[in-house]
């Protein structure tokens, strides 16, 4: 079964989703089966390379928020955030736009690394204060990771992969999707939101039981004999 995951490296949320699902996939009987792909989204593509203020500034800005507002919605969200086992630190926060990460995650994706990828960018911008907008610590992460430094730097100094960020966000936008992160499930379920472990995990069983419906096998002898509420046969 593929599950389909929109998300942004500058989503707080995303990356709490993250962590909420894989406790579900990986209490799920049929996890080994189960394909994820991680697919491109941004919150702001507007936002230049570098912006030259801190993430409440440009929150409050952006949202036309007072700054103490937001600062209580940063704390609402550090809280849920070590809920999961994630230490969030706002004020450390470098803000730039994500396209040339969403990129790198894409470069990854061909090595079959996007999910480790995925993990140390969104840990490097929340947790650690990284600037995920410059190309020397993109560089830095895809060597730790087993990527090819030379290969790294001539995919980001150019536009390859370019295209293959805005083919993902031009489908997000086909179907529907207006805020991430968002999990598409066989292409059949759509789940908005860092939504509760719990849900995650009754959803993977609806999707799974309606893809693989259970065939019962009539025999021709009497062997086969039941119970039921009514008695035995």
């Amino acid at each position: 079964m593929k599950i389909e995951i929109w998300s942004d490296i500058a989503c707080p949320w995303c990356f709490i989703g993250k962590r909420r699902f894989e406790k579900a996939l990986e209490k799920f009987e049929h996890k080994d089966q189960i394909d994820v792909q991680w697919r491109s989204y941004q919150l702001d593509p507007t936002l230049p390379a570098h912006y030259d203020g801190t993430e409440t500034e440009y929150l409050s800005q952006m949202k036309g928020m007072p700054q103490e507002q937001v600062r209580q919605m940063f704390a609402h969200v550090t809280e849920q955030a070590a809920g999961e086992g994630l230490d969030y630190d706002f004020d450390k926060i470098v803000v730039a736009n994500s396209f040339t990460a969403h990129r790198f995650l894409h470069l990854a994706k061909a090595h079959n690394l996007d999910a480790q990828a995925k993990e140390a960018l969104l840990s490097g911008h929340f947790e650690h204060g990284e600037d995920i907008g410059d190309v020397e610590y993109l560089v830095r992460t895809g060597v730790v990771l087993g990527l090819d430094e030379a290969e790294i730097r001539a995919a980001l100094e150019g536009d390859r992969y370019a295209e293959d960020v805005q083919a993902d966000i031009a489908e997000a936008r086909a179907l529907g999707v207006t805020g991430v992160p968002f999990f598409v499930l066989d292409r059949k379920y759509g789940i908005s939101g860092a939504q509760p472990t719990e849900s995650f995990s009754q959803a993977l069983a609806q999707a799974w039981a309606e893809r693989n419906p259970l065939t019962v096998l009539s025999g021709n002898n009497d062997d086969g004999a039941t119970c039921g509420p009514d008695g035995c046969n």
